[in-house]
C-alpha cells in the first residue's frame, strides 16, 4: 500500500509539472510557472493556472526563462530560429537557442520577439479601438474622432490595417469631414530587408479630396530592430488615383516614394511612433506630396489606454480652390484586444 501511495503521488507531481511548462523568475526574484504566450514589443504575455487574467510583464524585468517548447524567435541581428528556451546557468539574462549548427547563446535584450509554434489565427491578432468626443454649447459644435487599428504577425510576415475618422459638425460652418485608411503588408528577408505592399486611402475636405487611392510596393532596411525601437527605411514606386468633391476631372499620378518609419516604446506605459513619406510625381512634372503621421499612446490597466495623434497632408500642386495641405490632432480613448 505504502508503494501504492508513493507511486500515485509521483505520478501526480509528473503531472503538475509536465502541465505547467514555462517558468519565469523575475528582477524582483519572483518565480511565475506557467505558459509563454508571446513576446513582443518588449512585452511578455504569460497565463497561469491560477488567475483568469494573463500577466503582462516588461521583459527587462525577465532575470531567467527556462521551457522545452518549441518558439518563432527572432534577434536583433536580423536571424529568426525554430527553438526551445532556456537561461544559460550560471549566466544571468543569457538565454541558448537551437540553430541548424547547434547551440547559441544571446543576451535577453538581443531578443525580439517571441510566440509558440502552432498558434492560432485570433491569438496572432491586436486590434486596437478608441473614440474621442468633443463637445461644445458655443455654435453647438460637436465632433466624433474613431480610429480602429489591427496587426496580425506571422512567422516571416507582419499585416496591418489603419482605418481613422474625423466627423465635424457645427452651426453656420460647413460639415468637416475626414478619413484615413492603410492596410498593409511585410515581408521579412535576412539581415533585417524586407519587402512591402500597400494601399493608402485620404479623403478630406480642406484638399477637396473625395478620395485619394495610393497604391505602392517597394523594399527597406531596418537601422534598428530590438525590443524597444524600430528605425526603418523604404522606398519604391507608388500609384494614386484622386477623385474630388469639385468638378476637377479626376487625376491620376505615377509616383515614387521613399519613407521613414520610427517606433519607440517600453518608455514606462508609454510608446510613440512616426513615419515620413514623400512622393515625387513623375508623371506630373515638378507635383510632390508629403504624408506625415504622429502617434503616442499611453497604457492603460486592464488594456485601456490614451492616444495622441497627428496626421499632415501636403500637396504641392493641388487642385483650384484646394488648399494644398490639411492636419488633424486627435486625443481618443480606447482598449486593445489580445
Amino acid at each position: 500500500m505504502r508503494h501504492f501511495c508513493a507511486v500515485i503521488l509521483l505520478t501526480f507531481i509528473s503531472v503538475v509539472v509536465y502541465g505547467q511548462k514555462d517558468t519565469l523568475t523575475l528582477s524582483n526574484n519572483d518565480v511565475l510557472v506557467g505558459t509563454i504566450e508571446k513576446m513582443d514589443r518588449s512585452i511578455l504575455t504569460f497565463s497561469t493556472s491560477y488567475d483568469d487574467s494573463d500577466f503582462k510583464i516588461k521583459w527587462r524585468e525577465v532575470k531567467t526563462i527556462k521551457s522545452q517548447r518549441q518558439f518563432i524567435i527572432s534577434v536583433t541581428d536580423g536571424q529568426r530560429h525554430t527553438s526551445d528556451i532556456n537561461s544559460v546557468a550560471g549566466k544571468e539574462k543569457i538565454v541558448e537557442v537551437t540553430m541548424d549548427d547547434g547551440r547559441k547563446e544571446y543576451i535577453l535584450a538581443d531578443i525580439v520577439f517571441i510566440e509558440p509554434i502552432g498558434k492560432s489565427f485570433f491569438s496572432r491578432l491586436t486590434v486596437d479601438i478608441d473614440f474621442g468626443i468633443n463637445i461644445t454649447k458655443a455654435n453647438n459644435f460637436r465632433q466624433l474622432t474613431s480610429n480602429v487599428r489591427a496587426t496580425y504577425l506571422a512567422y516571416k510576415w507582419r499585416g496591418n490595417g489603419i482605418y481613422k475618422t474625423v466627423l465635424s459638425r457645427q452651426d453656420g460652418t460647413a460639415d468637416i469631414n475626414r478619413m484615413d485608411a492603410e492596410i498593409g503588408a511585410e515581408y521579412y528577408l535576412p539581415h533585417d530587408w524586407f519587402v512591402q505592399g500597400k494601399a493608402i486611402y485620404l479623403s478630406n475636405d480642406e484638399q477637396l479630396l473625395q478620395l485619394r487611392s495610393t497604391y505602392q510596393a517597394g523594399a527597406g532596411y531596418y537601422f534598428i530592430r530590438n525590443n524597444t525601437m524600430f528605425f526603418s527605411a523604404n522606398g519604391g514606386l507608388a500609384y494614386s488615383t484622386e477623385n474630388f468633391t469639385n468638378d476637377t476631372p479626376n487625376r491620376n499620378s505615377t509616383e515614387g516614394y521613399v519613407a521613414l518609419g520610427f517606433t519607440k516604446y517600453a518608455i514606462g506605459d508609454l510608446s510613440v511612433g512616426t513615419t515620413a513619406a514623400l512622393y515625387p510625381s513623375f508623371s506630373q512634372s515638378g507635383r510632390y506630396r508629403v504624408d506625415f503621421n504622429f502617434d503616442m499612446k499611453y497604457d492603460l490597466p486592464l488594456d485601456f489606454y490614451i492616444r495622441l495623434g497627428l496626421s499632415y497632408n501636403y500637396d504641392s500642386q493641388p487642385v483650384k480652390d484646394a488648399a494644398d495641405s490639411d492636419y488633424v490632432f486627435t486625443t481618443s480613448f480606447g482598449w486593445e484586444w489580445n
